[in-house]
């Protein structure tokens, strides 16, 4: 069976899906293998649970007629995605960098639904198996579609690309993130450069932060750019007025008020106000849409408990976006601050440097106390009486049971294997 072919038996589907615990009625299942699993063993599952097609690349799963053979799930899955993406024919936008991917994600979508029916990547699924889902969950009445591309290793964005074929791009930062897979932060800067150089070889538009030396350096004489500033009114202005509790701008004369904390959002709402601005939302509406967005999902949210209010996190972390959160989190105006830092992983050989790096960091800052959990931090050193080390998370909970807060602010941060959210649980 050909692409043409397969895609044709997918329009007569509702979507795709690769995992039969949340699959539905009439889906495509893609049976993917991993080095822990082999979903090829689903199939009948998937069928069960009312599939209309199951994809699989081993000849002893084809149990039914719904059973289509390939050569290879993955590869297939990735081909149907470009060859859905190119039949719908629509504006896709793709946004990659180091830190604050999901939230810009969140807030363009928020914003362009104003006026456009959008299709946005669920969550983080930005990967070579997120890229295509996110394709293919949309349809004829989709109006525009915006990608998130993540990237651990050179060539990842490009390959991402290559399915996706943006017309429109934008790269939140370039920061010290996955640097195990690039190989450091030059690497870092040339994997998330390949987004411009895909935009830029096919003639599409690139949106840009004006006020990033690396980002302005990049797109230097290129036409088709659309960028904002605080500083430069070539481009769309936009003023910082207020970060104290939660970020306030000034855009034309006409104050936002967003639910963000840290002046580390506040590129990531400039991103959605100038690529509105572009797709011809009215100011007003931004504004409605940006006032309207909470965040959510562990990632710098405020919670109330008891006494206490919360900074929650946790949904990620590397030494750029754990620095940011602490730079933010010293300037809040609080009797009681705690900070509670779970390890960062994928630093390769700079991780002790950079864990050793944010340990000195926090002994320069204005709060209480510092718990910092994980192998990682545990193997730092320091003379400071106010940071206290944990091995493990175990070792971290059992001290919580005869430990209370009261009017305290905390912030709670760590990589996503660290899973810190579980603090939650045992705060007293």
């Amino acid at each position: 069976m050909n692409i043409n072919q397969l895609h044709k038996c997918f329009l007569k589907c509702n979507g795709a899906s690769t995992d039969t615990r949340y699959i539905t009625p009439n889906a495509m299942f893609f049976a993917l293998k991993g080095p822990t699993f082999n979903g090829n063993t689903f199939v009948e599952t998937a069928i069960k649970k009312g599939a209309k097609y199951a994809i699989t690349d081993d000849p002893k799963y084809v149990i039914s007629p719904n059973c289509i053979l390939v050569s290879n799930t993955l590869s297939t899955l990735q081909e149907l995605a470009k060859y859905h993406r190119e039949y719908l024919n629509i504006s896709i936008i793709a946004l990659t960098g180091s830190n604050g991917k999901t939230t810009t994600k969140e807030l363009i979508d928020i914003v362009l639904k104003q006026r456009y029916k959008t299709v946005a990547t669920v969550g983080n699924l930005n990967n070579h198996i997120g890229v295509p889902l996110t394709l293919l969950s949309m349809n004829k009445t989709t109006e525009m579609g915006i990608v998130e591309m993540g990237a651990n290793h050179l060539k990842d964005i490009e390959f991402l690309c290559d399915i996706a074929q943006p017309d429109y791009g934008y790269i939140t930062n370039f920061g010290k993130a996955h640097l195990e897979g690039f190989g450091g932060i030059e690497g870092v800067i040339k994997g998330k450069s390949e987004l411009y150089n895909y935009l830029i070889s096919k003639q599409k538009h690139i949106f840009f932060n004006a006020d990033d030396t690396l980002q302005l350096k990049k797109t230097d004489h290129y036409a088709h750019k659309v960028g904002f500033s605080q500083n430069n009114d070539t481009y769309l202005n936009i003023k910082l007025k207020n970060t104290t509790n939660f970020i306030q701008l000034d855009v034309q004369n006409t104050l936002i008020q967003s639910k963000l904390i840290g002046a580390y959002n506040f590129t990531n709402l400039c991103a959605s106000i100038c690529i509105g601005n572009y797709f011809n939302i009215t100011l007003n509406d931004i504004k409605l849409a940006i006032e309207s967005y909470i965040p959510k999902n562990n990632r710098s949210q405020i919670i109330e408990k008891e006494s206490n209010q919360i900074i929650l996190d946790a949904y990620n972390a590397n030494p750029t976006s754990m620095r940011a959160a602490l730079v933010n989190f010293s300037n809040i105006k609080s009797d009681h601050k705690v900070v509670i830092l779970g390890d960062m992983f994928e630093l390769g050989s700079a991780s002790n440097e950079e864990h050793q790096s944010v340990v000195n960091y926090i002994d320069t800052l204005n709060i209480d106390t510092a718990y910092l959990i994980g192998s990682h931090f545990f193997e730092t050193n320091t003379v400071s009486k106010k940071i206290k080390f944990f091995n493990n998370f175990n070792g971290f909970k059992d001290f919580l049971k005869h430990k209370s807060f009261k009017n305290t602010t905390l912030l709670i941060k760590g990589s996503r294997a660290m899973a810190l959210e579980r603090v939650m649980d045992f705060l007293i």
